[in-house]
């Protein structure tokens, strides 16, 4: 279930003038709002009184006291990025504090989203694929590029790609024991659509970090539904970026518990390789 701040916020469009106005107020500040009287509250929001209490049981609450509960609840979870996109005067500690309450509280909200069975099932794909492609574009290249820094310790070939013409070759001669991973925010890209119809086609399966319902979620061998904290139409993703690096971190960790202890030297051994290309540390 939703909190209240996401619920308030997906439905301001559906909310009459006086009660929209009445969201406003608590999505400008939700730590403030939590300490208003109804009469503060409907002051602020330039309203009457029973227009809060007919807000508050729009969204289930017998009255503001009990509507400050779930507000409450919602503040603890981290949910308040919701309401906290920087403004044009925020100064340095606003906007830093801001964007780390929004990175945070968007994990919070994807972990709780995302189903572990499909995690699960997602990390049997790689565990059995001969090899893996990650195509990514725009700003999912750079992750796709960073999956395959994480995958390639797993000692199967792996390769990232961000031109649409080597991901279109590619899903072309795909075959039956390939993994494409195609990670896209949105996914209505229409290019990583069709490489991924395209490589199913030839037999391959694929794994798509996207989000719910999306074109690519349907044309996908399995797809771990990605919510959606932030409008990429509009704004530059940031948040995004950050869970689906964080989805991929549990794919690696995943795989790495699945393959066991019988792993471990495989792993030790790459991380030695570094050794000599860093300089001692200093003791203190």
């Amino acid at each position: 279930m939703k909190n209240l701040l996401e619920q308030i916020k997906n439905r301001l469009d559906e909310l009459n003038k006086a009660e929209r106005k009445v969201a406003e107020v608590i999505l400008r500040d939700p730590q403030e709002a939590t300490r208003y009287s109804i009469a503060a509250l409907a002051q602020a929001a330039k309203v009457s009184e029973p227009t809060v209490n007919r807000f508050c049981r729009s969204f289930g609450a017998a009255g503001y006291p009990a509507l400050k509960i779930q507000l409450a609840q919602s503040l603890a979870s981290g949910a308040a990025y919701v309401s906290r996109a920087v403004e044009a005067d925020d100064g340095p500690e606003a906007y830093t504090r801001k964007i780390f309450g929004s990175a945070i509280a968007s994990l919070d909200s994807a972990c709780q989203a995302i189903d572990p069975q499909a995690i699960s099932h997602a990390v049997d794909l790689m565990i059995q694929a001969r090899q893996i492609h990650f195509f990514g574009l725009g700003a999912s290249a750079s992750v796709a590029l960073d999956a395959q820094h994480k995958f390639f310790r797993f000692n199967l070939p792996v390769t990232a790609h961000s031109d649409v013409l080597m991901q279109r070759m590619l899903a072309s001669v795909a075959h039956t024991g390939d993994l494409f991973v195609i990670i896209s925010y949105t996914g209505r890209t229409r290019e990583l659509v069709e490489a991924a119809t395209i490589a199913r086609d030839n037999g391959a399966s694929v794994l798509g970090l996207t989000a719910a319902g999306s074109p690519l979620a349907k044309v996908s061998t399995l797809s771990l539904d990605i919510p959606l904290p932030e409008d990429t139409d509009i704004y530059m993703p940031m948040t995004s970026r950050i869970i689906q690096l964080t989805v991929l971190d549990a794919l690696a960790a995943g795989v790495t518990l699945k393959r066991g202890v019988d792993f471990q030297p495989h792993l030790r051994k790459i991380k030695e390789s570094l050794m000599a290309t860093r300089y001692p540390s200093e003791e203190s």
